[in-house]
């Protein structure tokens, strides 16, 4: 039962991005990084795409875990932090991604593979990664996992994304060596 609401959590968030049209985006504003700014915020380092296909997109989410992956108008109507940030897949080289964030503190982040850009998570082919790569199963790790603080400035980090493998879901092991497609 837990599988089943953790792929419905993902499915819930990737719905509302669908639904939402990019410029009138929720969470949207001031999520993505620009050059001449600081922080808060962080710089995500790609690791281990399945393929070039579709969209990337990386939300920003509260650290407890009533809220992780809590629909982003459920968050934006109660004053809570998220942020979305979604791009295209470059066809080639490496892939970084920056998000913002509201102030310094804990979030959780989450990054989403959507390889066929239908806006729902298909557990079947669509990826997913999350901030400290924790390793997964079928279930949402708690957002304490997936947390990492937010200070003044920019900082790094590297997402490991997992796709469906068998009964399983975890990196692809061609790419656990940290290389790219």
């Amino acid at each position: 039962m837990r599988d089943m609401l953790a792929v419905a959590a993902l499915s819930l968030s990737m719905t509302a991005y669908a639904a939402i049209p990019p410029k009138a985006e929720r969470g949207r504003s001031g999520a993505d990084c620009r050059a001449a700014e600081s922080g808060p915020a962080v710089n995500v380092n790609v690791v281990g795409l399945k393929d070039r296909r579709g969209k990337l997109i990386l939300e920003l989410y509260p650290e407890n875990d009533g809220d992780f992956l809590q629909s982003d108008k459920i968050l934006i109507a109660e004053g809570k932090p998220f942020r979305r940030v979604p791009m295209e897949t470059p066809k080639n080289g490496s892939v970084s991604i920056c998000i913002r964030a509201p102030g310094p503190g804990r979030y959780a982040l989450v990054l989403l593979h959507d390889r066929d850009e239908n806006g729902k998570f298909g557990l079947s082919g669509d990826g997913v990664g999350f901030a400290n790569n924790p390793k997964l199963g079928f279930r949402k790790p708690p957002a304490k996992a997936a947390a990492l603080v937010f200070g003044s400035g920019v900082r790094s980090i590297s997402i490991v994304m997992n796709y469906r493998r068998g009964i399983g879901v975890g990196p692809i092991k061609s790419q656990t060596a940290g290389g790219q497609p």
